[in-house]
């Protein structure tokens, strides 16, 4: 038996609002025990999404918190903030998670997110769609901590991707994925091993 296979995996919860391709992801690199990391739970905003299907097929347990059945929204980041707590992660990654997270969840837990675009360039919920209108001849992807912004948290790691000519949205954002995927998972395994430190607004893996 070897050390890795002795050593406890680091856990962590999962946020989702979609099919879960990063979430997959992470779940095919879980099934290496040298990569430290176990899923302990994948939390939603939105009920019946695929992302949920692909987590109850890998044995992990779900939970939804929508917007919608609090009665405002910082009553929805609390309700968060203890579903994510009653799986006591290590950290928390945001695989696609297509809401704000309120100050609760961030005072709680160290939360990881991948966006598709180069950081500080192209933020929000449209990035891909941003980066063609623009005319961006590069963009990428970006692995950073979540911070009380729009994607303004501390960088941990980005990749870059040539946009072509004739490239359209759903185009250019499946060659996105194709290094985000990899991107995230490695990012997401070292924070495991190594651990995770913010400081300041700065943030550091061994």
């Amino acid at each position: 038996m070897t050390a890795a296979e002795t050593t406890q995996p680091t856990g962590i919860v999962v946020l989702i609002s979609g099919s879960g391709t990063n979430l997959q992801a992470l779940i095919d690199a879980t099934s290496d025990a040298a990569y430290g990391v176990r899923i302990l739970a994948v939390g939603a905003d939105r009920a019946g999404i695929s992302g949920l299907h692909k987590a109850a097929a890998a044995g992990i347990p779900t939970f939804v918190c929508r917007v919608e059945d609090h009665e405002s929204r910082a009553d929805w980041d609390a309700a968060l903030a203890e579903r994510i707590a009653d799986h006591e992660p290590a950290f928390v990654v945001s695989a696609g998670f297509m809401k704000l997270l309120g100050p609760r969840v961030l005072a709680d837990h160290v939360v990881i997110n991948t966006h598709p675009a180069l950081l500080p360039a192209f933020p929000g919920a449209h990035a891909v769609r941003d980066a063609l209108a623009a005319g961006a001849s590069v963009t990428g992807c970006t692995v950073h901590v979540v911070d009380a912004g729009v994607d303004t948290g501390p960088v941990l790691a980005q990749s870059t991707v040539e946009v072509r000519q004739g490239d359209t949205e759903d185009t250019l954002h499946e060659r996105i994925k194709a290094v985000e995927h990899p991107l995230l998972v490695n990012i997401v395994g070292r924070a495991a091993r190594e651990g995770i430190t913010v400081t300041d607004g700065k943030v550091s893996i061994p």
